[in-house]
């Protein structure tokens, strides 16, 4: 498999954009995968036990809308759903939507998926809404084809955590010996842990295609789990969680077959995080399919190929988003990255990122 720039939007079409507030209480934001225009199928597999969604129940197959024109991944909990309502009336203002016999008549489907990050800048009411949605899915129309997207705590990865530790946005991608093109983009906020706790080393490593997993020393992992424990006991309570994900690919899917991708991706999340999908999780994951490559047709087999990519980028992307988050010392509590307790060179090879 040959890796291009790392980002979802190597699936050609694809664009990302954050939006994102910090400061006086605000710890959040949202990330908008925008479709091309005249939409992409769509699907969706939720496995948490606590899910914020918002539009799922359309992505039904056996459901009327065929495709959308974006996904909105959004801090807030269920309060954050609010920034999906910017996102509708953004696309309504581009014609972009369900037709109802013109362009200025559509209506358009978007679906959605929460985090749990309340009160993590300090103020339980500071949340994403309608304007943060706009603001993220003009950012993503403003980029060009292709463009790097950017990761770490930023848009809905803002105030995401993985267990005690800073998590946030990650995203990867690969190009098959078909040709076909795959990606993922994960919102890193799980319950469960992505470390090792007997060694420090991150779970995904486990999967990189890199080679051996090179181990944190053991003196910077026993001061990491100090320092880990000194701030938790200053916390307080453990945080609910939820880890999301969109992933795709240019490859001519039927609805079933992105839910059946959809489904797969999660396996990618279990390697990377444990324990996963726990009732205080709300773990989601969207598959979008822009249908510009047709499978092969002699092959009854050739979805499964993007089904195993599907789900080593969502590990690959976990990973990424772990190592890319920064530590925030604020009135919410200290919450420390890995890159702060264990190096910002710690088990990564020419491929860890």
């Amino acid at each position: 498999m040959t890796t291009l720039n790392g980002s979802l939007t190597d699936v050609p079409g694809l664009r990302v954009g954050h939006a994102h507030r910090t400061g006086d209480g605000f710890l959040t934001g949202t990330t908008v995968v925008l479709a091309p225009e005249g939409g992409a199928v769509t699907a969706v597999d939720v496995r948490g036990g606590g899910p914020g969604t918002r539009e799922t129940d359309a992505l039904d197959p056996r459901n009327l809308v065929q495709r959308i024109e974006a996904v909105v991944l959004t801090g807030g909990s269920a309060y954050g759903l609010d920034s999906a309502s910017g996102v509708m009336a953004w696309l309504e203002e581009q014609g972009r939507g369900v037709s109802l016999g013109s362009r200025d008549r559509v209506v358009p489907v978007v679906p959605a998926a929460a985090v749990f990050d309340l009160g993590r800048g300090g103020d339980w009411r500071a949340r994403p809404d309608a304007s943060t949605g706009r603001a993220a899915v003009e950012a993503a129309a403003a980029t060009g084809p292709g463009s790097p997207v950017e990761e770490g705590n930023v848009g809905a990865g803002t105030g995401a955590l993985v267990g005690r530790l800073r998590g946030g946005v990650g995203t990867a991608s690969t190009v098959l010996g078909s040709g076909i093109t795959v990606g993922a983009l994960v919102v890193a906020n799980a319950a469960g842990s992505a470390v090792d706790p007997s060694t420090g080393a991150l779970y995904g490593d486990f999967f990189a295609e890199r080679g051996p997993v090179a181990y944190p020393a053991a003196e910077v992992h026993e001061a990491a789990g100090k320092r880990l424990a000194q701030a938790a006991a200053a916390n307080g309570p453990a945080p609910l969680n939820t880890t999301l994900a969109v992933v795709a690919t240019d490859a001519d899917l039927t609805r079933a077959q992105a839910q059946k991708m959809a489904g797969t991706a999660h396996d990618g999340i279990a390697r990377a995080v444990r324990p996963v999908h726990l009732l205080n999780d709300g773990d989601t994951v969207f598959a979008v399919a822009t249908g510009a490559r047709a499978l092969d047709a002699a092959n009854p087999l050739a979805l499964n190929e993007i089904l195993a990519a599907g789900a080593d980028l969502v590990t690959r992307a976990i990973v990424r988003a772990v190592r890319a988050a920064e530590s925030v010392h604020g009135p919410g509590g200290t919450h420390l990255s890995y890159r702060d307790l264990y190096g910002p060179d710690t088990g990564a090879g020419p491929s860890a990122l």
